[in-house]
């Protein structure tokens, strides 16, 4: 099983993100299910997701406490919560940031670190700065766990289809194409 915990802020799409990473992963064959986080949580205020990927039924529907990949589509959430807390050793970052790789301060047990300058280019695209569907597709590309494609038929399918399709799939695929993939320690790597 492969778990991954999302984090951004409240009104960036974290949770709607889970949702479609969940949907393409069953769209390409898997099985996965998403695990929004509701709480106290307000416009801006930190939030947390988690999508479970196996190839057989999941049943855990429990938070996500010991995470593969940590996903975090906000710059600056790391700033006021430990994104890396309780990640297994070998594990993935996926950070939305203007940083290169290198420069990402990672505890030991990061292994992997994907990074994509989101801001940027959801402020090209959109003219705000939502980067959930960038995002989904730097985890598209960081991890494998799932592909573009299953992705973009996801994103077909939801609620976005009526409202900017065309924009979310062109973020999904500057997300794929624009992310720069970094392995910290390839020891650390766990096959």
């Amino acid at each position: 099983m492969y778990e991954i915990r999302l984090h951004g802020r409240g009104g960036q799409g974290a949770v709607l993100a889970s949702g479609l990473l969940a949907a393409g992963v069953v769209a390409a064959g898997k099985f996965a299910v998403a695990i929004p986080s509701f709480g106290f949580e307000r416009r801006g205020a930190p939030v947390a997701a988690f999508v479970r990927i196996d190839t057989r039924e999941i049943r855990r529907m429990t938070n996500i406490t010991n995470p593969d990949c940590v996903l975090c589509i906000d710059p600056t959430v790391s700033r006021t919560v430990d994104i890396f807390a309780g990640l297994r050793p070998g594990g993935t970052l996926v950070q939305a940031s203007a940083s290169a790789p290198g420069e990402i301060q990672v505890p030991p047990t990061v292994a992997t670190v994907g990074v994509c300058n989101a801001v940027r280019i959801a402020m090209d695209i959109f003219g705000r700065p939502i980067t959930n569907t960038l995002m989904l597709g730097a985890l598209a590309r960081t991890t494998g766990e799932v592909e573009l494609d299953a992705l973009e038929s996801a994103l077909a399918a939801s609620e976005l289809r009526d409202a900017g399709l065309d924009q979310n799939i062109e973020a999904l695929r500057r997300g794929y194409a624009e992310t720069v993939v970094h392995v910290v320690d390839a020891r650390r790597v766990v096959q």
